[in-house]
């Protein structure tokens, strides 16, 4: 059996490349950033292998950790791969109770933790269990529980591999590794039910790899790397992992409410991100051009739409642009289109992937007309991320490319997308029946998700799951209403409301900053945001732009009433999952007053 790759990744890079940085983190006391070169990589993979072996851990064993992004998930990772162990990841922003269903389900009997509120979670957590024995802190600057005798820091544990005498057994498991060997648990938040458990074995990272290098030619060792989604995320994480099979550097941002401080100072050549990072740019990009007059407005209008005609009228269908329109894009390449680039952080950007939800196509539009390489893309937990990706000169807006190599696809009934490959999940964790009930036999994964092919290029439709529908017996895609409305700059959060329904309204979460301005440049008087969203002429504004955003929609589709919510959507009222998706039941309880009352007679 040969060594699973990612077992002795790390310590070949460190051969390769020595003391060259290969991680960066802030220090925030410092306000600067830290490099760790490949040495110390692995240097730290090594002791925390031996550690690992040392409290105990064995073959196979699943440990948590319960953190948001920093590099002792990485260490702990290798670490763990190194001696066979399998990394379970959970969300920094996990609740008690997804935590503790985790640690049982998974049997974990080590967690390792980032900052004071996974401690404070974890530490309660371990009262109730039954199976976790120990806490590993990250952070310095946690402050214990007074009673707590048992949870160590992880400098401390780190103690406990200096030592060699555990090199040994270390050396021998990961000679006995293998492709076949678990590597990860993940969890999915779902936005509905229970989470489950998605098992990923090393074969199906490896098999990623080995897909993405036809596929990627252009990412190499001289790529910065942002990360910003959490390492838990499938997406980052398996975009991580090739990241560092490549050589790139990676720059970890620890809070994800920081990145447009973060993007700035590291300036990375790539980044993944979902598609709410470039809504924003978006949005701030318009309003940029609303505040704007005269010459400077229509400068700015006219390098749209000389991007628009020259990268997606032109090239995206494979011709060349007239001279004349190349010069002019060239122009604005060199002002316009550096400046905005500049002003975002990513002006030596190389590509960016994009994936997680739909990507509306006025967005995606945009970013290729202002020569940012967006690369949208499709992908599950299931299918160790991902399943398709437009690249750079092979793209349809629209549509979420084509299938990797080595994966592959056929529909189903109802249009459902199914798969069949080596990255694809062998089943789900102590979940016979629901493998059983997603995973066919012969091995085509059930997706849920609906599409179609057009040209080799793969586009979604829906969700099945997710389709409503009416009273009226219609079908309604409630993911593409919401798309197309949260590109509007007033517009933060939207929720559709359909299903057994005799029409489609929706719950609305304003840009309430975008409001408030609006307000304030037209006088209208307020006493608070509740009151202020209740004012007519706020209504009207939303009526014309809803009006505006759903023309392109069948007559039933579209939205008659809508509310708008004086508070967001939030993680800690559990209507959104970790990975920000809407979880639709609970908005229905939690809204049930203001959503019954847009259907009185």
């Amino acid at each position: 059996m040969s060594e699973s790759y990612l077992s002795g990744l790390i310590e070949r890079q460190a051969e390769a490349y020595g003391d060259r940085a290969a991680l960066k983190y802030r220090d925030y006391k410092k306000g600067v950033w830290i490099p760790v070169s490949w040495n110390q990589f692995a240097g730290k993979v090594k002791r925390i292998s031996r550690a690992l072996i040392a409290s105990g851990v064995g073959v196979q064993e699943n440990i948590g950790v319960f953190s948001q992004n920093m590099p002792e998930c990485l260490y702990t990772d290798f670490g763990a791969f190194a001696i066979r162990a399998v990394t379970v990841p959970l969300y920094a922003t996990s609740s008690e109770a997804q935590v503790h269903y985790i640690v049982e389900d998974a049997s974990i009997r080590f967690l390792f933790v980032g900052e004071q509120y996974q401690y404070d979670v974890a530490y309660r957590v371990q009262q109730l269990c039954k199976t976790l024995k120990q806490i590993i802190i990250f952070s310095p600057d946690v402050a214990r529980s007074p009673e707590d005798m048992n949870s160590i820091y992880y400098t401390d544990f780190l103690k406990q591999g200096e030592s060699v005498e555990h090199q040994a057994e270390a050396e021998r498991r990961r000679s006995e590794s293998g492709p076949a060997d678990l590597a990860n648990i993940l969890y999915t938040s779902g936005t509905t039910g229970e989470s489950k458990g998605v098992m990923l074995h090393h074969s199906c990272y490896e098999a990623a790899f080995r897909a993405h290098d036809i596929v990627l030619k252009t990412l190499s060792d001289r790529d910065v790397i942002m990360n910003f989604l959490p390492f838990t995320h499938v997406f980052e994480r398996a975009w991580s992992y090739y990241c560092l099979t490549k050589g790139c550097l990676m720059c970890i941002n620890l809070y994800p409410q920081d990145i447009q401080m973060t993007i700035k100072e590291v300036r990375p050549t790539a980044m993944c991100s979902v598609p709410r990072f470039w809504e924003k740019v978006y949005a701030g990009v318009h309003e940029k051009i609303n505040e704007a007059s005269g010459l400077k407005k229509s400068l700015m209008l006219d390098a749209l739409k000389t991007g628009y005609e020259h990268n997606i009228r032109y090239l995206m269908n494979g011709q060349t642009p007239p001279p004349l329109l190349h010069m002019k894009y060239k122009f604005y390449e060199r002002t316009i289109y550096n400046v905005l680039k500049k002003t975002i952080g990513i002006e030596n950007g190389n590509f960016f992937p994009t994936a997680g939800a739909a990507v509306s196509k006025e967005i995606e539009e945009f970013v290729h007309s202002v020569g940012i390489n967006m690369v949208v893309g499709y992908g599950l937990t299931e299918t160790t991320a991902t399943v398709s990706l437009g690249w750079l000169d092979d793209f349809r807006t629209g549509s979420v490319g084509k299938t990797i190599p080595g994966l592959e696809l056929k529909f189903g009934e109802n249009n459902e997308i199914l798969l069949r490959g080596e990255t694809v999940t062998k089943g789900y964790y102590k979940k016979e029946n629901l493998t059983r009930s997603l995973i066919s036999e012969d091995g085509w994964f059930h997706t849920g998700d609906a599409g179609y092919m057009k040209d080799g290029f793969l586009y979604l439709t829906d969700r099945i799951k997710d389709l409503f529908k009416t009273s009226n017996g219609k079908y309604i895609a409630p993911q593409a209403i919401e798309t197309k409305l949260v590109v509007d700059r007033y517009i933060d959060q939207v929720s559709i409301i359909a299903d057994q329904r005799k029409f489609v309204s929706a719950l609305i979460v304003p840009e309430y900053r975008q409001v408030e301005k609006y307000a304030k440049d037209r006088h209208i008087a307020y006493t608070d945001r509740k009151d202020l969203l209740q004012k007519p002429e706020i209504i009207a504004l939303f009526q014309m732009r809803i009006d505006t955003l759903q023309q392109e929609f069948a007559h039933y589709e579209q939205i008659k009433k809508f509310t708008l919510l004086p508070e967001p959507f939030s993680m800690e009222k559990g209507e959104l999952t970790n990975t920000l998706k809407i979880k639709r039941q609970v908005l229905m309880q939690n809204y049930a007053e203001e959503i019954e009352k847009m259907y009185e007679e």
